[in-house]
């Protein structure tokens, strides 16, 4: 299990950012920090590149889901979900621009 960071910590009750219509449950509750893939075999990518992600929408990303969109799809959803992400961590204060 890997460790909890202030970022993955900040998740928790916060709403979905990827948004996928027909797909997205809109419930805090079941909202994670989703990485954008691509981090290697067995890692991740550093947590600010990653999004708030509902359980669906995370399924959705990550290819286990029965709903099945292009891959170019996905990853454009994830990567605006980061932005929506990266904005609030900013304003919470955990992502820091110098």
């Amino acid at each position: 299990m890997s460790k909890q960071t202030k970022l993955t910590k900040s998740a928790r009750g916060q709403k979905c950012q990827i948004r996928i219509n027909n797909v997205c449950n809109f419930d805090p509750e079941t909202t994670v920090l989703a990485h954008l893939n691509g981090g290697g075999m067995g890692m991740k990518h550093e947590d600010f590149l990653g999004a708030y992600a509902c359980s669906d929408c995370h399924d959705a990303i990550d290819h286990r889901s029965k709903h099945k969109f292009s891959n170019e799809f996905l990853k454009i959803a994830h990567y605006e979900g980061m932005v929506r992400t990266q904005k609030i961590m900013h304003s919470l204060g955990l992502l820091i621009i110098k």
